[in-house]
């Protein structure tokens, strides 16, 4: 997303006037609010319903915390989340970064600040997803060459092969022609012709000098 583009916004705050303050900065730096929710629980089913391009998350609010409704949402309906709390502790911070939050916010915040952990948090959520991506077809691909290598059969060790007919001795004492053999071996098919030498050797009238 051009990071200059409006972005669409869901507010997860249970207090009405500081909701009421992060949307005006959310429209102040050119964003849009498409919901409001007072609760984890509302979070993750607006965040699942309206598809926000960016979630502003707050920590202590009913039913569920906002570091376990971050977890959620990135488990169910992914999108870049910014907590915004009056709460800045080493443990809180180290929650909410296990849990994949963006970017960090202690109230009271600025339009400047707000947009900056937007910007950041949104590239971090479109890294991790590229990254989701190329994990998904790299293992797809890795799945490909496990089955492709578990259909390979390949010939090893001595061979019988009779010296004057080229015809090979099987492990139950037959002898077969080589492509017989090869082919009941491997996954090689033969079509078969003529090499030059063997051409002129057979039909010499067609080969005169």
């Amino acid at each position: 997303m051009n990071p200059k583009a409006g972005r669409r916004v869901l507010i997860a705050e249970d207090d009405f006037l500081v909701s009421e303050m992060i949307a005006g900065l959310v429209e102040e730096v050119g964003h849009t609010v498409v919901g409001r929710a007072a609760s984890g629980r509302e979070a993750f089913e607006m965040a699942r319903s309206l598809r926000p391009d960016v979630i502003l998350m707050d920590i202590a609010m009913p039913d569920t915390d906002g570091i376990e409704a971050t977890r959620q949402i990135l488990a169910g309906c992914p999108a870049p989340v910014v907590i915004v709390t009056a709460f800045e502790t080493p443990e809180l911070v180290a929650r909410a970064s296990a849990a994949g939050v963006g970017a960090y916010l202690v109230k009271p915040t600025n339009a400047q600040e707000m947009e900056r952990a937007i910007v950041v948090a949104t590239a971090r959520s479109d890294d991790v997803m590229e990254l989701r991506r190329l994990n998904s077809e790299l293992q797809a691909r890795n799945n490909e060459l496990q089955e492709a290598l578990a259909n390979i059969k390949v010939l090893s060790g001595l061979l019988p092969i009779c010296a004057s007919c080229k015809r090979i001795r099987d492990d139950q004492g037959y002898w077969q022609q080589v492509e017989i053999y090869i082919r009941d071996h491997s996954e090689a098919e033969f079509s078969h012709g003529l090499c030059p030498d063997c051409a002129r050797k057979l039909f010499p009238t067609y080969y005169k000098e």
